[in-house]
């Protein structure tokens, strides 16, 4: 299975100590240049804490198809961009990504989707994450991660809780 990733689905799952979901659910997870320079930035404890840079499960692939990137680069972030041409240069399962623009972007070039919310209940399926409640609270609280109060319901009520 081949996983791609852009920045907050790593930096958001370290941030609140969930980061091995990732691993557990995937595998390996590749990542573009751009990601893994956005994960350097990330705050300082949370590298420490959980050795970011240095997991040997995320990757770090060059991007080789300039010509997709430069076509949806002006759409997109940079860590965004990269993530959704390497989605599609290595012919990817899932990219793992939550802003909405890229995902637009991605779906529009077939590729199949994943967000934070949607790997969380994939993890409580597979038995990984036994309640998806606290977690979810954490990203909200710890990380910043931010979700409307319908779909927060809509997400707990999808995993049974």
């Amino acid at each position: 299975m081949i996983v791609i990733s852009d920045t907050s689905a790593i930096v958001n799952l370290a941030v609140v100590g969930r980061v091995e979901i990732l691993r557990q659910l995937y595998g390996k997870v590749l990542i573009p240049q751009a990601v893994r320079q956005e994960i350097g930035m990330a705050d300082p404890s949370v590298l420490q804490q959980t050795n970011l840079l240095n997991l040997g499960w995320i990757e770090t692939v060059a991007i080789t198809d300039r010509v997709l990137l430069a076509a949806i680069r002006p759409q997109l972030d940079a860590g965004e961009a990269e993530a959704v041409a390497l989605a599609v240069q290595t012919k990817a399962d899932f990219l793992l990504m939550d802003e909405r623009r890229g995902r637009r972007v991605a779906t529009d070039l077939g590729l199949h989707v994943i967000g934070l919310l949607g790997i969380l209940l994939e993890a409580k399926h597979r038995k990984l994450l036994p309640l998806v409640k606290p977690t979810l609270d954490d990203l909200i609280s710890r990380a910043g991660f931010w979700i409307s109060k319908s779909l927060y319901e809509r997400v707990l009520s999808a995993a049974g809780e």
